[in-house]
């Protein structure tokens, strides 16, 4: 009799996660959550995109831990606000755009519980748009990778990223300053990203980072300029 049972538990189980606001298609990421907020029972919140383009929180503070000399960081596309919590949590003046202002109302509410609310400033714009009157030490520039389909690709190349390609988002950020840090997927092409270093003359310093979560590739962390290793002390 208790086989007959599991589907409706099976049915009950996931009708609980869909009613916490988790479709389908992230409920894999709801069972990831405290790798992305590890205080996500405290009232985090994130949209359907949120969960599958969040940074892990590890990986996120590792980003930051690379900023030290840093004063200013601009986090060009930052989402729920994974990234600019754990800038903010050392103490750096963030500057987060967003274009999206639900994903900044759900940025804002998570630095709350976070506690850092004050050293960001949360901007509802197009980072294209506004890059020309930015000015900052680092810029972070982890754009979309088109959703969870970027898994499929074989070879992940620049121009899948959104809202423009790679080419275009890196000279934008490089405008600003060359210390750029950029989250890519796992399975970018390395020789796509090391061309990245030839638009700038003389060409930038770069490396390349893996980044895993529990034993799991999440993606790879690129540093540029000053903000690569060889111009960082120990982290």
């Amino acid at each position: 009799m208790s086989l007959l049972h599991l589907p409706t538990q099976t049915h009950k189980r996931r009708k609980l996660v869909v009613e916490e606001g988790v479709s389908r298609l992230v409920e894999k990421y709801w069972f990831q959550r405290y790798d992305l907020f590890s205080r996500y029972d405290e009232g985090i919140k994130m949209d359907e995109q949120g969960w599958y383009s969040v940074t892990p929180e590890q990986i996120a503070i590792k980003q930051a831990k690379r900023c030290q000399n840093a004063t200013v960081v601009i986090d060009c596309f930052a989402g729920v606000g994974g990234n600019a919590i754990q800038f903010a949590s050392l103490c750096y003046h963030v500057v987060a755009i967003e274009i999206d202002p639900l994903k900044v109302d759900m940025a804002i509410n998570n630095a709350r519980i976070y506690g850092v609310e004050d050293y960001i400033d949360f901007v509802v714009g197009d980072f294209f748009q506004l890059a020309p009157s930015l000015k900052g030490d680092i810029v972070f520039p982890s754009p979309p990778w088109g959703g969870p389909s970027y898994r499929r690709v074989e070879k992940f190349t620049l121009d899948l990223l959104k809202p423009k390609d790679g080419y275009a988002i890196f000279q934008a950020a490089q405008a600003i300053t060359p210390n750029i840090i950029m989250f890519l997927p796992r399975n970018v092409d390395l020789h796509q990203v090391e061309e990245l270093c030839w638009l700038s003359s003389p060409p930038l310093e770069f490396e390349i980072e893996e980044n895993y979560v529990q034993r799991h590739l999440k993606g790879v962390t690129v540093y540029f300029g000053g903000a690569a290793a060889s111009h960082c002390g120990p982290s």
